[in-house]
């Protein structure tokens, strides 16, 4: 039997439980939003205070500096690597290669300089927010050493680069095929990183210098055929001598006519020579091929006109190398 007074007793014990947990939480609470509070004021105030004011105005000095620096050096950087520069009003082949090869490292210095920059400016002002040099530096190395062992492709790009330049493979200036990605164009800027490349289409290609596995530098720009037409009459040499004299737009050394002899049945035979831009060789292969034997009629070739991809003065190169038959 349970009495009136026992069951008011538990209702008021209960009633105060409850009212001490609304206040425990209410408490728990405040003290919560106080802590929220306290961490945005603190930040606020940091943020208006004397010394991070002061930071900022530091770390705009320090960006300002940096920059007039590189400008100033990337200005200078052309005049001191190409100091002494003779003029050429026709380089010959030795002259045009030191001139690429100065462009080359013209550009080279640009990029090595940018990157210098970026880190020193970075360094710096970790050590103006830190106040202390030595371990700033100490972290920085810890990081790059993370960084570096993480960052495997980023080195094979600086080692393959440098490992490019100290072997001369290509030049700011000439015009490479890379492998694989068959990418042609000229040389426009010889990075730290990548190379850029221009095709002929006008678009611009940058290449990982780590990514290229070989390279086919057409040293002399362009690339030279011979072709040689065997024909039956004059009439009919006459025709491609007119027809190879028009459309020389795309050319780099138009086509001109090299010798004349005969054939062993008589006929003219002539012998042309045409330049053109690596990866367009389509012009004398099917282009000016296509020419010569509209002009020439069907009655009028003797023969399929030939196509050497020689060029003369490697032909006389090779020859020194080989030794004279007993």
């Amino acid at each position: 039997m349970v009495f009136q007074g026992e069951t008011t007793d538990e209702n008021t014990g209960i009633a105060k439980q409850a009212v001490e947990a609304v206040q425990n939480t209410t408490e728990k609470t405040g003290e919560g939003l106080s802590g929220v509070s306290d961490f945005f004021n603190g930040i606020i105030t940091y943020l208006t205070s004397a010394v991070f004011i002061g930071n900022v105005v530091a770390t705009v000095i320090v960006v300002a500096v940096a920059l007039v620096f590189y400008r100033v050096t990337v200005r200078l950087i052309p005049r001191i690597l190409q100091w002494r520069r003779p003029e050429y009003e026709t380089p010959d082949a030795t002259a045009l290669a030191r001139i690429k090869h100065q462009d080359t490292a013209v550009t080279l210095v640009r990029n090595i300089l940018w990157y210098a920059t970026c880190v020193v400016v970075a360094l710096s002002i970790v050590s103006i927010f830190l106040h202390d040099v030595l371990p700033t530096i100490a972290g920085a190395s810890i990081l790059a050493a993370i960084v570096g062992f993480g960052a495997r492709d980023f080195l094979r790009d600086i080692i393959a680069g440098f490992f490019t330049l100290f072997e001369g493979q290509y030049n700011v200036g000439d015009f490479i095929t890379v492998e694989p990605t068959k990418a042609s164009g000229l040389v426009e800027e010889f990075g730290l990183r990548t190379t850029r490349i221009r095709a002929l289409s006008g678009e611009l290609i940058h290449i990982p210098n780590g990514s290229i596995t070989g390279v086919t530098n057409y040293v002399s720009g362009q690339q030279r055929f011979t072709i040689e037409v065997q024909l039956k009459d004059e009439e009919a040499a006459n025709r491609v001598l007119d027809e190879i004299q028009k459309g020389h737009e795309l050319y780099l050394t138009a086509p001109r006519l090299l010798s004349r002899d005969e054939t062993p049945e008589g006929g003219p035979r002539l012998h042309f020579s045409a330049g053109v831009l690596p990866s367009t060789a389509w012009l004398v292969e099917e282009n000016l091929v296509e020419r010569i034997k509209a002009a020439a009629g069907e009655d009028g070739l003797a023969a399929e006109p030939l196509i050497y991809k020689v060029d003369r003065q490697n032909v006389q190169r090779i020859r020194e190398f080989i030794p004279p038959e007993q």
